[in-house]
């Protein structure tokens, strides 16, 4: 059996996986996300240590003994700041943090060609960012830490006493050259940042140390059990939904969206409005349209109304298409694809004394669909040609929600079943770097293939209305604040 361990912003979750790709154990174990100042966001890594025992033992059950390999995966962009022997030095900054935003600057002065090998868009809350961040405030910290480590690969630490990371969270920092798929020694140097802190690079499917007598006896499992390197969140859960060959597309929906596509070369989008990162497999890459406001606006939504997510399905859609001239912009936290922009705030737009709350709760679920269409399109101009759309996570499971989403993006969509996909591509990867699979290639076999949910109705005159709408008002919202 194969243990995945999936460090999420709120919450760790852990699957036990037999070969045959059956899942055995699930489960999950929450922790706080801290916010002591506007825009700020933080984690202590300790409660990720506790919630990461609690999640491991109730999926692993009384199969202890069975488990042959551990991987992980883990939220992208953050960062801890630890000692020689791991111990943090104050609580990890998480990705969407936004307080770096003022240190943008200095990465925007960086000559063209490093900026160009960078391979993404500059924005707040990723590593190198929140670095620079750290080195101007918290310059005593800055020093004396010995590691700057992605969550993951902080937890890693804890389990074997081994420090490393992977290219899949090492290029997602903004101190990695996508071209030459190494760190960005010229980039880091330029910025004035320590290098010595960086660890080692390996292969995802690499085996990254073995579990200590420490952390077994957290985890109630054997020690010395192999530890795979792992992958970000997005590369593992791309592996666990056997989206790994190029020409695929699929769009998650959780706090935010992502749309993402396998790449087998590094193509940079010359208009600089997403991602491009490693994938979990060697030689792999993928381009990214990361959307901040997909789920965690319709949740505010949904709680300033007092509804239930019964209620908002229930009520949103007896609104007919564009909200009879209400447009929500879902910007609460600032916005990355397509605006790169971590000021902009939402709103609803053209509100009138007809309008109830159905009509505000319609435009929200309206307003996230526009937003994901805005980062499908950027997606295509980097030149994808999509046929058809998969859909994971679990905010796209709602009929009516999944055809109001086909409607605005005019693609089919497809639906798959796996849950914490995550979890599950790390587990494949624990398999990968035993041996117990060949290659990525034998792991396809063991995922279900994804079913029609499905298709775009005839274009309605009112719904296209909405979208132009929305597509006009970001730039003068922009210009008022």
């Amino acid at each position: 059996m194969l243990l995945g361990i999936d460090l999420g912003t709120g919450s760790a979750k852990a699957l036990l996986l037999a070969t045959d790709g059956t899942v055995i154990g699930e489960a999950s174990s929450s922790y706080p996300v801290h916010a002591p100042h506007p825009g700020w966001a933080e984690s202590e890594p300790m409660d990720w240590w506790s919630a990461v025992g609690e999640a491991v033992r109730k999926a692993v059950g009384n199969n202890a003994g069975q488990v042959q390999a551990i991987a992980l995966s883990g939220q992208m962009h953050g960062i801890v700041l630890a000692d020689d022997s791991g111990q943090p030095l104050r609580r990890a900054i998480l990705w969407a943090d936004t307080r770096s935003s003022a240190t943008l600057l200095a990465y925007h002065a960086l000559d063209a060609a490093i900026l160009q090998r960078l391979g993404n868009p500059i924005t707040a809350g990723m590593a190198g960012p929140t670095l620079l961040w750290l080195r101007e405030y918290e310059a005593t910290v800055y020093t004396e830490a010995r590691w700057a480590l992605q969550p993951k690969d902080w937890l890693r630490l804890r389990l074997t006493g081994e420090v490393a990371t992977e290219p899949s969270d090492a290029s997602g920092t903004l101190l990695y050259d996508v071209v030459s798929d190494n760190w960005a020694t010229d980039a880091i140097r330029a910025l004035n940042l320590r290098c010595d802190w960086l660890p080692k690079i390996i292969d995802s499917c690499a085996i990254a140390g073995y579990l200590t007598a420490v952390a077994s006896e957290h985890l109630g499992l054997r020690i010395g059990l192999p530890v795979i390197a792992g992958a970000a969140d997005t590369a593992a859960a791309a592996l666990g939904n056997a989206l790994i060959e190029p020409g695929l597309i699929q769009l998650t929906i959780g706090t935010g969206a992502q749309i993402i596509t396998p790449r087998n070369q590094p193509i940079i989008d010359p208009h600089g409005c997403t991602h491009l990162y490693r994938a979990a497999l060697p030689h792999q890459w993928y381009t990214l349209a990361a959307m901040q406001n997909a789920g965690l606006a319709l949740e505010w939504v949904r709680g300033i109304l007092g509804w239930s997510w019964q209620q908002v399905y229930a009520q949103a859609f007896t609104v007919p298409p564009g909200c009879e001239g209400l447009t929500f912009l879902p910007y609460l936290t600032g916005e990355r694809t397509p605006h790169l922009d971590p000021y902009v705030r939402g709103a609803w737009v053209g509100l009138g004394l007809h309008h109830t709350q159905a009509h505000m709760m319609r435009a929200a679920l309206e307003g996230v669909a526009f937003a994901l269409r805005q980062g499908f399109e950027a997606l295509e101009a980097t030149g994808v040609k999509a046929t058809q759309l998969r859909l994971a996570g679990g905010g796209t499971i709602e009929k009516s929600w999944q055809q109001l989403l086909t409607d605005v993006l005019r693609i089919p969509l497809y639906a798959t079943t796996v849950n914490a996909a995550s979890a599950r591509g790390a587990a494949l990867l624990a398999g990968i770097g035993i041996g117990v699979y060949a290659d990525a290639n034998d792991t396809l076999k063991l995922t279900a293939t994804p079913t029609l949910a499905a298709t775009p109705q005839p274009i309605d005159s009112a719904l296209e209305a909405a979208w132009m709408r929305y597509q006009s008002l970001y730039p003068r919202l922009q210009q008022k604040l």
